[in-house]
């Protein structure tokens, strides 16, 4: 088994806005650590989850200290991003195969199959729009616990 998991930028957003976490989130976190997971990601994740993070502080959704305080703490998360030529490619392509007008998500999902591990996401909007066509990737929401990866 792999010892890499993708994440999205839903899923890292749960782990640094107080009022998006959960149980759900913080024991697959906890558990991740304490098995040495390698968090890997698209190319898009840090721009998606900075712009977030800035568009949260300025529509007043956060304090702008609260703003600092998750910037800072996705700055140490340590997730990698993996860059590589075939990605669009690939998120193109299963934009096709799966009918669907966007290829954000996929991106995940090409790093994902790229590496051969699991994608974890918290967007069931996504999750739902792949009608279970897709094996590796998992919801927040369906996590219970140790040993599902």
């Amino acid at each position: 088994m792999s010892n890499q998991v993708c994440i999205d930028a839903s899923l890292a957003i749960e782990w640094l806005l107080p009022e998006r976490r959960n149980s759900e989130g913080e024991a697959l976190r906890h558990e991740w650590n304490l098995s040495r997971m390698e968090l890997v990601s698209s190319p898009i994740f840090n721009a998606e989850v900075t712009s977030t993070l800035r568009k949260q502080v300025f529509f007043k959704n956060i304090l702008p200290e609260e703003g600092e305080a998750a910037f800072r703490l996705f700055l140490e998360m340590g997730v990698r991003t993996v860059t590589h030529p075939s990605v669009t490619v690939m998120a193109w392509e299963m934009a096709k195969k799966y009918n669907l007008p966007r290829t954000y998500d996929l991106q995940y999902l090409a790093v994902a199959e790229l590496i051969d591990c699991p994608l974890w996401t918290s967007d069931k909007r996504f999750v739902n729009s792949l009608q279970n066509k897709v094996g590796r990737v998992r919801w927040l929401g369906d996590y219970q616990g140790k040993g599902l990866r």
